[in-house]
C-alpha cells in the first residue's frame, strides 16, 4: 500500500514538473514572437512613411504602389492574427504567405520605380532614332535609401525570426515525447508552426 501511494506521488510531481516544462516552453515562444512581432512593426511603419512620401506619385507607379499597399494591409491583417494567437499553425502560414507577398510586392515597386521612363512622344524629333531615356528623376537617390532601411529592418528581423523558430522547435520536441505527449494531450497543448 505504501508502494502504491509513493508511486503515485512520483508520478503526481513528475505530472506537474512536465506541465510547467510545457507552459514554460510555450511562454518562451510567445515572448520570441514578442520580439518578432516589433520587427514587423518596424517594417509595416517603414511603408506607411514610404507611402506618406510618395505622394503624389508618377502615373507608371501607380499599380505597382497600389499592389504594395495592399500586400502591406493583408501583412497587417496577418500579423494581427498571429499576434493573437502566434503559436496557431494556420496563422503561421498565412503570416509566412503575408510575408513574401509583401516582399514580392516590395521588389515590384522597386523594379517599377527603376525603370527608365521613355520621353513622350512629341518630344522625339527623329522617328528612326530609338526612345532617348529620360534622366532618373530626383528620388532615386531617396529610393536607395529606402531600399536599404528595407534591407536593413528585414536583416533585423531574420534574426528574431530564428529566435522564434528555435523556440517553436523546442516547443514542438518537448510536446512530441513520450511522456509529456500525454499531458499535451490532455491539456491541449498543440504543436506551433516555425516562420
Amino acid at each position: 500500500m505504501l508502494t502504491t501511494w509513493i508511486s503515485l506521488a512520483v508520478l503526481l510531481f513528475w505530472a506537474v514538473g512536465a506541465y510547467n516544462r510545457l507552459v514554460r516552453l510555450r511562454s518562451a515562444a510567445v515572448q520570441a514572437f514578442g520580439g518578432l512581432d516589433v520587427h514587423f512593426v518596424r517594417v509595416t511603419s517603414m511603408l506607411g512613411e514610404y507611402e506618406a512620401t510618395l505622394s503624389p506619385s508618377p502615373a507608371e507607379q501607380s499599380e505597382a504602389r497600389t499592389a504594395l499597399w495592399a500586400a502591406s494591409v493583408q501583412f497587417g491583417a496577418c500579423l494581427a492574427g498571429a499576434r493573437a494567437r502566434p503559436l496557431d499553425a494556420g496563422t503561421a502560414a498565412a503570416l509566412t504567405a503575408g510575408r513574401e507577398v509583401l516582399k514580392a510586392a516590395w521588389t515590384a515597386m522597386v523594379r517599377t520605380a527603376r525603370t527608365p521612363r521613355e520621353a513622350p512622344a512629341a518630344e522625339l524629333v527623329d522617328t528612326d532614332a530609338p526612345p532617348t531615356a529620360v534622366p532618373p528623376a530626383p528620388g532615386d537617390d531617396a529610393l536607395a535609401l529606402w531600399e536599404q532601411r528595407w534591407q536593413e529592418l528585414w536583416a533585423q528581423s531574420a534574426l528574431a525570426t530564428e529566435q522564434f523558430n528555435d523556440a517553436v522547435a523546442v516547443y514542438n520536441r518537448a510536446i512530441r515525447q513520450f511522456p509529456a505527449r500525454l499531458l499535451a494531450w490532455l491539456f491541449g497543448f498543440h504543436a506551433a508552426r516555425a516562420l
